[in-house]
């Protein structure tokens, strides 16, 4: 059994590696966030420590170390902007790092963490769960398969819609999470280009508070993306059911259909990397990069390798950062 700590409880995706930890039969001993809405730690680890308050939280984690308690594990599903110290924590403690999407902001960052870990004797993990999903695997295989100069034409749409809520938090904060295609659109693109190569050309066509879209062309693929927040954006079918997300994959004119199979990825991620797999820092470069060159791109939403939905009604947000 694994000691792991975590950083980062109260938010949507903390519960997953809550559950992680208990499906690979391992411990939670103490977590961490300023905020203390996390009664659903008790579904998982009852026991552990809880602190709102990082100084107080470190003052524990070294009791525990002096007590001879080990932390094997810290796990980070703080914002976006803070992963990089965070990371930094762990490996100061002594423990391997699993962290959350994007595992830092810059491609910089990246660099000197790997030096920083290179100088301990630890490791980082990043959460890269799609690459774990049958479906897409399955994709990687297809491609792999098909003639070497095949270059497949792709049309992305991830439309998740949030409340006014989003705009006060963190997420709604450029300088925080880093803008819709880095908070939302990093695992896909570390996806396509895990399955059809490296990044070859990239135009931005829109990249505001509330969507962002572009044009990839890939060593094997030519990719139209579009992502939003936007309600309004969403197909009136999808409405009309009552749902208020939207994802679709076109390859080819046909669609690639993932949309099962998502719950248990975190915990097939945690059984990887504590059997010693896993992905490390490195494999996060390249989707670091690109979302980084999007943030700085100028925007041409005039271009003929625009998605259909850029021209999609613009709304404004009062409370837009």
């Amino acid at each position: 059994m694994k000691n792991f700590i975590l950083i980062g409880a109260a938010g949507y995706i903390a519960p997953r590696h809550m559950k992680a930890i208990k499906d690979t039969g391992n411990n939670l001993i103490a977590a961490l966030d300023p905020n203390d809405s996390v009664g659903i730690i008790d579904s998982y680890f009852p026991e552990a420590a809880f602190f709102t308050e990082f100084e107080r939280f470190d003052r524990h984690i070294e009791k525990l170390k002096r007590a001879g308690t080990k932390i094997d594990y810290v796990s980070i599903c703080s914002p976006n902007y803070l992963h990089d110290a965070h990371i930094r924590f762990g490996l100061r403690h002594g423990a391997d790092v699993i962290c959350e999407k994007p595992i830092v902001l810059n491609p910089w960052n990246i660099q000197a963490l790997e030096e920083i870990e290179g100088a301990s004797s630890n490791s980082v993990y990043n959460i890269l769960q799609l690459r774990l999903h049958e479906s897409v695997i399955a994709l990687k295989k297809k491609v792999e398969e098909a003639p070497k100069d095949r270059i497949f034409d792709i049309d992305l749409t991830y439309l998740t819609s949030r409340g006014n809520w989003y705009y006060t938090s963190w997420k709604g904060d450029m300088q925080k999470s880093g803008g819709i295609a880095t908070n939302i659109g990093v695992h896909f693109f570390d996806m396509l280009m895990w399955i059809f190569g490296d990044v070859q050309k990239s135009e931005v066509h829109v990249h505001n508070h509330d969507r962002a879209a572009g044009y990839l062309e890939l060593d094997r693929a030519r990719v139209k993306w579009f992502l939003s927040i936007n309600y309004d954006v969403i197909p009136q079918h999808i409405k009309d059911s009552g749902a208020r997300t939207y994802r679709s994959i076109m390859i080819e004119d046909q669609e690639f259909e993932f949309s099962g199979g998502f719950t248990e990825l975190h915990t097939k991620s945690y059984e990887d990397i504590i059997e010693g797999g896993g992905f490390r820092i490195s494999e996060a470069q390249k989707a670091i990069e690109i979302v980084s060159r999007i943030r700085e791109s100028e925007q041409n939403m005039n271009s003929e390798n625009a998605h259909a939905m850029v021209a999609s009604p613009f709304t404004s947000h009062p409370f837009k950062k």
